[in-house]
C-alpha cells in the first residue's frame, strides 16, 4: 500500500472575510454527528474490508512518559505487520504489503524509529513545539521543528497557542503556523487545534480557516492529552472547512482526528463521516490519518473473528 504523492498546500495570503462571518450552528451539528453511525450498518466481508483500510490510516503512536527504546521498536514492528499472518492469509491479503500509515513519537525517539523503518516506506512522526501544551516561545517552536526534520522525521505534528484561538487573534495564529510550516521545509505539517480546549465550534471552524490559510497540509482535532479529544461534532465542522477551502483554493487539506478513538466500530464511523463528507480521495493515508495507539488491538481482534467466528482476548493482539 504505497504512499500516493499530494500537492502540497501552499497556504493562501491572510484574509479574514474568508472566515469572520462564519457562525456554526451547535444543534445541527450535533445531529448530523449523532445519525452518522446509526444510519449506516458496515457488516461482514465489508466491514472486513473499512477495518483494513482502516489499519492503512493509523499514525500508530506512543506518546508516554515511560517510552523506552523497546517499546519504540515494538511500535515500529507492529506498524510494519500490523495483523497475524494467520489472518491475513484467511482474509486473503498476505503480499498485500498492509501497514499503518506512519508511526508517531516524541522527538528524543526519533532516531529509534527512523532506524526500525528504514527498509519500509512508513514514515515517521515527531510532535514538536512543546507539544502537548504549547506554552514555549515561537523560536523555540521553530528549533524543535527543525531539529526533529533533521533527525528524519517525515512529518511533523504541531500544536498552536490556544491563547490566540480564545481571544480570536487569528492574524498572530496565521503568522505562527506559517513559521512553523516554514521550518518544516520538506517535512509534512500536521497542525493539532486542541479543540476539546476550545468553547465553540465557531472558533474551531475559524481557527481551521486560518491553519489551512497558514499552509498546514493537516489539520488535527487533539493532542490526545486534552479531558475531551476527537469527537464526530467537531471533526464535522473541521471537515466541511477542509471541503470549502478545497473548493476555494484546489488545495486537498488532510485531516486527522486523534485521542479517545479506540474501537473499529469508531473507526468505521470517521470513515463514513470522511467519505459522505469529502469523498473517496480522502479515505487515503495521505488525506487521512487516526492518531491512535489501542485502536489497531480492537480492529485486529475483530478481525479475528470475522475469520474465525470467535472473539479472543485482547493479549492475543498485543500493541496497546
Amino acid at each position: 500500500m504505497s504512499k500516493v504523492e499530494l500537492k502540497r498546500n501552499n497556504g493562501l495570503d491572510f484574509n479574514s472575510t474568508l472566515f469572520e462571518g462564519l457562525v456554526i450552528n451547535k444543534s445541527a451539528v450535533e445531529r448530523r454527528a449523532a445519525s452518522i453511525a446509526k444510519r449506516r450498518a458496515v457488516k461482514k466481508e465489508w466491514q472486513a474490508a473499512w477495518l483494513l483500510k482502516a489499519i492503512s490510516c493509523i499514525d500508530l503512536t506512543t506518546l508516554a512518559g515511560d517510552d523506552t527504546k523497546g517499546n519504540v521498536l515494538r511500535l515500529c514492528a507492529k506498524a510494519k505487520s500490523p495483523v497475524r499472518a494467520d489472518i491475513l492469509e484467511e482474509l486473503e491479503m498476505e503480499g498485500q504489503n498492509l501497514h499503518v500509515g506512519a508511526v508517531c513519537v516524541y522527538h528524543k525517539s526519533i532516531p529509534d524509529a527512523v532506524n526500525a523503518l528504514s527498509a519500509s516506506e512508513i514514515p515517521v512522526a515527531a510532535v514538536s513545539t512543546g507539544f502537548p501544551a504549547g506554552k514555549i516561545s515561537l523560536s523555540e517552536k521553530l528549533r524543535q521543528i527543525k531539529a526533529s526534520v533533521k533527525l528524519g522525521a517525515k512529518e511533523i505534528d504541531i500544536v498552536v497557542s490556544r491563547d490566540l484561538i480564545l481571544l480570536s487573534k487569528w492574524r498572530e495564529l496565521y503568522k505562527e503556523v506559517k513559521a512553523c510550516r516554514e521550518a518544516c521545509g520538506e517535512a509534512h505539517m500536521k497542525t493539532i487545534l486542541a479543540t476539546g480546549e476550545i468553547p465553540t465550534y465557531s472558533k474551531v471552524a475559524k481557527a481551521s480557516w486560518v491553519c489551512m490559510m497558514a499552509g498546514s497540509d493537516f489539520i488535527k482535532t487533539s493532542t490526545g492529552k486534552e479531558s475531551v479529544n476527537a469527537t464526530l461534532g467537531v471533526s464535522l465542522v473541521m471537515t466541511r472547512c477542509i471541503r470549502e477551502y478545497y473548493e476555494l483554493t484546489g488545495y486537498k487539506v488532510g485531516f486527522k482526528p486523534a485521542g479517545g478513538i479506540r474501537t473499529a466500530k469508531d473507526a468505521i464511523s470517521w470513515l463514513i463521516l470522511m467519505k459522505e463528507e469529502l469523498g473517496n480521495d480522502w479515505l487515503q493515508p495521505n488525506l487521512f490519518r487516526f492518531g491512535a495507539s489501542s485502536l489497531l488491538a480492537d480492529i485486529e481482534r475483530q478481525l479475528e473473528h470475522y475469520v474465525t467466528g470467535r472473539y479472543s482476548p485482547y493479549f492475543r493482539h498485543p500493541m496497546a
